[in-house]
């Protein structure tokens, strides 16, 4: 089960530098100039868990999985996007076949690096990003559309079931609303995703900000804060964070961000904000070979769960045993979880907690 996320901006906010940040290489060509990202570059990047390696220790497993995550730097889109300006069309496509959006936002002053419309306003950046992509949208649907009516007048049930939630769409779209925001049925929903559309992408928005306001923010943050409400925000300084990712060593990385005033990176803010923005939860499996991390979305029962491991699991499900992490460690592992009761046996109805260490009993 894949995940993704598509880092999109203006050029010149830095969206490279933090994905070669984020990937620990430079994959990613960073430099001062517009389009220089012209393919997307893709890199897997683990998410920091705490927990797994509590419980590998418990286990003495021999090795440790965590979970992961795909980022995409995509290049940088300009006004007029949407109708091919800077190779537009291809770069919005890109974002098209994402789960979910980083938008970073240029919020520092430097008169070495230039920006695309000759000022620092990332109010204005945001607005001109979102604008693109509705019109994208609009585009994408108003081309579905005469299609689907004509099949529609035919009898055609698929096509009548499409334009129900297009018509709704369409009409928070031409109010400057995003995709998202229209009302449909919950039965619909399913239809909304295999749309495409771009603006019914969950959405973080990443400020990149100079060294010394990483704790406290700047005016620039503030407008960001202000534009974009309770949408989540990161701020990150991506030159800081690739000076991180060049060491070798976690204690290296440790001393860096204490010599500095911080305790943690920014960019394992972004993962693991990245990670609950798609409404992703983890799992557990563990045992002396190894302690792994697996992701499902909130909400998933435990047989399709067990089929992110192998499809003979969800196909011959038969129970899942089960320990909370916390319990888990609690204990000081299984056979005294299990001495304490704290192991439980689940059938097929059992909704997955995020942190479950589970074991999957089945046959086929």
């Amino acid at each position: 089960m894949g995940f993704n996320c598509g880092i999109v901006g203006l050029p010149n906010v830095g969206k490279s530098t933090l994905f070669n940040a984020l990937t620990a290489t430079a994959s990613a060509e960073s430099a001062n100039y517009p389009f220089c990202t012209i393919e997307p570059n893709v890199g897997r990047i683990s998410v920091p868990d705490d927990r797994l390696i509590k419980l590998a220790k418990f286990a003495e497993s021999k090795q440790i999985l965590p979970t992961q995550l795909e980022f995409i730097d995509i290049a940088g889109i300009v006004r007029g996007a949407s109708t091919g300006e800077g190779l537009g069309n291809k770069f919005l496509a890109n974002i098209r076949d994402t789960d979910a959006i980083i938008h970073v936002v240029r919020c520092f002053d430097d008169e070495d690096v230039v920006h695309v419309d000759g000022k620092i306003d990332p109010k204005s950046d945001i607005e001109i990003i979102e604008t693109e992509l509705l019109l994208s949208d609009m585009e994408s649907v108003e081309k579905r559309m005469p299609n689907l009516e004509k099949k529609a007048k035919s009898g055609d049930k698929q096509s009548r079931e499409i334009l129900e939630v297009l018509h709704p769409v369409y009409d928070v779209l031409k109010q400057g609303r995003p995709a998202g925001a229209a009302e449909i049925r919950d039965d619909q929903k399913n239809i909304l995703k295999q749309l495409q559309l771009i603006t019914t992408k969950p959405v973080m928005y990443v400020c990149n900000v100079p060294e010394e306001d990483l704790a406290t923010g700047n005016e620039y943050t503030k407008q960001v804060k202000e534009y974009v409400g309770d949408t989540p925000i990161v701020m990150v300084s991506a030159v800081i964070e690739a000076e991180i990712s060049l060491l070798d060593s976690d204690e290296e990385k440790l001393e860096f961000l204490n010599s500095i005033g911080l305790d943690s990176t920014g960019l394992s803010r972004v993962i693991t904000g990245g990670y609950a923005l798609l409404g992703l939860i983890t799992y557990f499996t563990v045992g002396p070979k190894e302690a792994r991390a697996w992701t499902i979305k909130r909400g998933t029962k435990a047989p399709e769960a067990a089929g992110v491991i192998h499809s003979d699991f969800e196909r011959g499900f038969i129970c899942a045993e089960t320990i909370s992490w916390h319990d888990y460690i609690e204990c000081g592992g299984e056979n005294k979880a299990k001495q304490m009761g704290m192991l439980r046996i689940e059938g097929k109805e059992y909704v997955v907690h995020d942190g479950d260490v589970m074991n999957f009993r089945f046959n086929v």
